[in-house]
């Protein structure tokens, strides 16, 4: 028998956020806090894969960016999981509260993407994601819930040209 397209591939999420604060200040202890509960729920969640972490099992010490901003890489088996983690129990609670601990990006701060089933994703590759999401909008090299495509492979855009005043 053989294998669906789609178990082939496994969705890559990243989301960012730029700090209000020192991670261990008063005013980010109660997003802290909840770090360790949420993690546990997302590892138990169907669908859930895998998770970006270091020694201490979160991703805290890890940035994108630069140093006031954490990122959140996460591997699932398809945007169903995903959305059921996301918008519901523990970590519900905590995203309603982002702009509490989190500055207001214009940008894009969250994009998804297909890989192969096994392939466990760098934040800089992350980073290459998320900014192919911000130059191009929503393709089939960098997505958002909203605006998805069928898993598979797909090759980035290239660079927008941009315009020197003279």
């Amino acid at each position: 028998m053989t294998p669906s397209p789609e178990a082939a591939y496994e969705l890559a999420q990243v989301n960012i956020g730029r700090l209000k604060a020192p991670l261990d200040s008063a005013e980010l202890k109660p997003f802290a806090d909840g770090l360790a509960p949420v993690n546990a729920v997302a590892d138990a969640s169907d669908g859930f894969v895998w998770r970006l972490q270091d020694d201490t099992g979160d991703a805290t010490d890890l940035r994108a960016f630069d140093e006031w901003t954490l990122v959140n890489l996460s591997v699932w088996r398809d945007t169903d999981a995903l959305t059921a983690f996301m918008y519901q129990g523990q970590h519900r609670e905590l995203l309603a509260r982002r702009r509490e601990f989190f500055e207001r990006l214009e940008e894009a701060v969250t994009t998804l993407w297909w890989v192969p089933a096994g392939h466990r994703p760098t934040v800089k590759e992350a980073e290459t994601r998320l900014l192919h999401l911000r130059a191009h909008g929503p393709t089939e090299y960098a997505f958002t819930l909203r605006t998805s495509f069928p898993p598979g492979p797909a090759d980035p855009l290239p660079a927008p040209l941009s315009r020197s005043v003279s």
